[in-house]
């Protein structure tokens, strides 16, 4: 099924670091501007005041509890919802496709592991003013692939990149998703050469339609 109304389509990237979610999504954004779309690109953590002292958190500047990480991200993704001009719904309404570099899923995978796992899917899932996506897309990475790209011309990693780190949070992914069987979730082998995980990505993308 395809794009039939004029409202747009929320489309989220999940993967572990290093799984290819800007190359992706990048592509994506092409393909679906040459077919006349109109495309919005965000991320989590959003470049809002909370987003930055969530990035400050990631990067080890300024240490912060599991809970305090899952507390920021709701709030964070709240913003993301709800900003009158570029937030989700706004864009959506407006007939834009949104196109989410993470979202809940992370949340669910990083703090959820570390954390509370059902104060932190509550926390989400149960928030009025955060969204269910359309689609998410998870760009599945061992993790040691994952590392062997994330270091690659890097000279410094945030907190959750280490190969153990890495292990968890897949397997964490995996976890969440089983418990959420009223999302739209499709797992793709990222391991493979770029293009072949883009085809896959347009077809997936092209029988979406918003909910």
């Amino acid at each position: 099924m395809i794009q039939s109304s004029g409202r747009g389509r929320f489309l989220v990237f999940e993967g572990i670091d290093g799984a290819g979610k800007t190359t992706q999504i990048d592509l994506l954004e092409s393909y679906l501007l040459q077919k006349g779309k109109r495309v919005a690109r965000s991320a989590e953590p959003t470049d809002s005041p909370t987003g930055r002292l969530l990035r400050e958190a990631l990067a080890g500047k300024t240490p912060r509890t599991a809970c305090e990480m899952a507390a920021l991200f709701a709030l964070d993704r709240i913003g993301h919802n709800v900003d009158p001009e570029n937030g989700i719904e706004a864009k959506l309404a407006a007939g834009f496709d949104v196109i989410t570099d993470r979202y809940y899923y992370s949340s669910l995978a990083y703090q959820g592991a570390e954390t509370d796992e059902g104060w932190v899917r509550d926390l989400n899932l149960n928030c009025p003013e955060i969204r269910r996506p359309d689609l998410c897309v998870f760009l599945d990475l061992s993790p040691e692939e994952s590392m062997a790209r994330i270091t690659k011309g890097r000279s410094e990693l945030e907190i959750y990149e280490t190969p153990e780190r890495l292990a968890r949070v897949r397997a964490q992914f995996f976890r969440v998703f089983g418990q959420l069987p009223r999302d739209n979730i499709k797992i793709v082998n990222a391991a493979r050469p770029i293009e072949e995980v883009q085809a896959e990505i347009r077809k997936i993308v092209d029988r979406t339609a918003p909910l």
